[in-house]
């Protein structure tokens, strides 16, 4: 069936999926909503937008994103709370992000209204996809690749923006404990790149260099400064802090670390907490001199994925560290962790303003 909004051409699914997903056992990312999202830019301008049932996509194989990598991607979240109203998290930081993400890419700006209006309308539509209770979310997917056939090398003349929609669960299961190894040879990015962006080909770059990793007992990588490998800068898919004694550190951002909204989160309300916070340089040896005379009391990863995810021990130079077991009311993750997904889920005041509602 299909209908109209002022903006968007609907097509709705004639049957319902949902009742073939067990929402206790979801791999993350594997699962999909209904619905999706898209919206092609041709001729210089973006088209009228289409929501449809989730399904395979129509491009040719000269199409430059195969070619070029012109792909760029930001990863959100919309909550259920207990009394079935729908929220987001600081949904504008993603839509400013992906567009400067596609700026570095020359790829043209989504604008901001079309954003709002399609992510909510999804939203809307398949409400019932999204579970309430501790760990459920819908992590939402917008990203933007090059569609033009050609294989010439220059940036495409046309884009398609969507949205998906995946029910998840936590990242890393509660008390999994990820262990990481800081790299000592391979890196991210470097000065002048793409680190800032989330460009796809910088998630592909990390796969090898993890896939060693996870050969030898670890579950992520640590990047390092291209240059020396002395300063530790952020994971595969997290920003990374730092708890020294009483106080909490993470790298600042540049052209090469993520401007993570999850990280800017905890940073503010670390500081509201009375939590000191050092952004800054953050080195290697440091950190594991630390490790040695036990005043590296918690390391621990934030992003939208995992939200905050304790890191129990890490690997450098072919030496292991275990971090120390902290009751729950000593620990700074869990302690950041509540206080996000609490404000998340309606569950607590938002003195930052953060949240926002999907209304009907």
């Amino acid at each position: 069936m299909r209908t109209e909004t002022q903006n968007i051409s609907i097509e709705k699914v004639t049957e319902s999926r949902i009742n073939e997903v067990d929402f206790n056992n979801l791999a993350f990312g594997s699962v999909f909503t209904d619905h999706m999202y898209e919206c092609d830019f041709k001729d210089g301008k973006w088209q009228t937008p289409v929501i449809k049932p989730y399904g395979p996509i129509m491009m040719a194989p000269s199409a430059k994103v195969f070619h070029y990598g012109q792909a760029v991607f930001e990863g959100m979240k919309a909550y259920k709370a207990d009394d079935d109203t729908i929220w987001m998290f600081r949904p504008e930081e993603n839509q400013k992000r992906i567009n400067i993400s596609s700026g570095r890419l020359q790829m043209p700006a989504f604008p901001k209204e079309l954003f709002f209006e399609g992510l909510e309308t999804l939203l809307k539509l398949d409400r019932d996809w999204i579970q309430k209770g501790e760990d459920n979310s819908m992590y939402i997917r917008p990203f933007v690749i090059a569609t033009e056939a050609g294989v010439s090398a220059s940036p495409s003349n046309e884009y398609k923006f969507m949205f998906l929609l995946s029910p998840a669960q936590a990242y890393f299961k509660a008390g999994s404990g990820v262990k990481v190894l800081f790299a000592d040879k391979f890196s991210r990015s470097a000065n002048g790149g793409v680190g800032y962006a989330k460009a796809a080909g910088n998630y592909a770059g990390q796969f090898y260099p993890t896939h060693l990793a996870q050969e030898a007992g670890y579950q992520q990588v640590v990047w390092t400064d291209a240059d020396k490998h002395e300063s530790l800068e952020e994971a595969g898919v997290m920003n990374v802090f730092f708890r020294v004694g009483d106080t909490l550190i993470t790298a600042p951002t540049s052209d090469r670390i993520l401007d993570g909204i999850t990280r800017k989160s905890i940073i503010q309300v670390a500081e509201n907490e009375g939590i000191k916070v050092e952004v800054r340089t953050v080195s290697v040896y440091e950190i594991e001199d630390a490790a040695k005379n036990g005043t590296l009391l918690e390391m621990f990863g934030a992003g939208t994925a995992a939200v905050v995810s304790s890191i129990s021990g890490f690997g450098f130079k072919g030496n292991d560290y275990e971090l120390p077991k902290l009751d729950d009311k000593d620990c700074y993750a869990i302690r950041l962790r509540k206080r996000i997904t609490d404000i998340q889920t309606n569950k607590a005041e938002d003195i930052f303003g953060w949240r926002y509602q999907v209304k009907e």
